[in-house]
């Protein structure tokens, strides 16, 4: 007499399924807080460079006796490049340039700034 009883090896499409809806729940949580917590880190390195700017045109306006309504003109070259530490010249969300015109009085402002994006609204300073 033959014996039909083979051992089951393997995964039935059911355990198989399952497993694949169980990732799919998890990527669908986390991924969206992946890109969240890129874009926060992008905007508090942007006010990182604000407050080097600042601390930058401070510094210069210190040193060359400015008042408070005088403008820096181009800030990464020419007035304050000698204050500034790095290379960088740049918000890093998008590449836009930090340019000139900052006041002694008031603090630098990232050209991405808006209050109407929700992307964009932390690239100031505090």
């Amino acid at each position: 007499m033959l014996s039909f009883a083979k051992s089951k090896k393997g995964f039935t499409l059911v355990e198989i399924m399952i497993v694949v809806a169980i990732i799919g729940i998890l990527a669908a949580i986390a991924i969206p807080n992946f890109i969240k917590s890129r874009k926060m880190s992008r905007a508090k390195a942007c006010v990182s460079n604000l407050k080097q700017i600042d601390g930058a045109v401070q510094q210069w306006a210190l040193e060359a006796k400015k008042a408070g309504t005088n403008t820096v003109s181009s800030p990464l070259v020419t007035d304050i490049g000698a204050y500034m530490r790095g290379a960088w010249s740049n918000c890093p969300t998008n590449d836009s340039a930090y340019a000139g015109g900052f006041q002694v009085a008031s603090s630098p402002v990232c050209p991405n700034y808006t209050t109407t994006s929700d992307e964009f609204s932390l690239h100031i300073l505090p």
